[in-house]
């Protein structure tokens, strides 16, 4: 291995170690995002609230999903989830670290879930509730 290769490869290690410290520090500085809501409580469960929500790559967020309907939510976004880093998934002030995304976010009662994130890769990602797209239950989330 050559010397100039030996300290590159070491410069890319250091800053991929650094990567996850770098982006807890932006974790301090989140920004609240309009509550993307599931329903309502007068009996519109097909309706949603915020449905396209745009957001700046390198900037943290917290995203909360509030349902207030009476269906079974199961909300996916695969894309949006495997391009942001997440800090947290918080429900009912407990609190959920890990690292990888998660498949999908399911509501089967009403009550809401939050993601902290930083949001990494620009591009436009669909969000859709499983099996409810036909009743406009979908959206995008917007990364500059």
């Amino acid at each position: 291995m050559t010397r100039m290769f030996r300290t590159a490869a070491l410069a890319l290690a250091g800053l991929l170690a650094a990567g996850p410290a770098l982006a807890m520090d932006l974790t301090k500085k989140r920004e609240n995002l309009p509550d993307l809501v599931l329903g309502d409580d007068q009996g519109n469960d097909f309706v949603v609230e915020n449905k396209d929500i745009t957001l700046e790559s390198g900037k943290a967020y917290r995203l909360r999903i509030v349902a207030k309907g009476r269906q079974e939510y199961k909300f996916y976004a695969p894309e949006f989830f495997r391009y942001i880093w997440f800090n947290q998934i918080v429900i009912e002030h407990k609190e959920i670290h890990g690292g990888g995304p998660p498949d999908h976010l399911e509501f089967d009662d009403p009550g809401e879930i939050a993601i902290e994130f930083v949001a990494i890769k620009p591009g436009t990602y669909t969000w859709s509730v499983h099996g409810l797209e036909a009743k406009g239950m979908t959206g995008t989330l917007t990364v500059k």
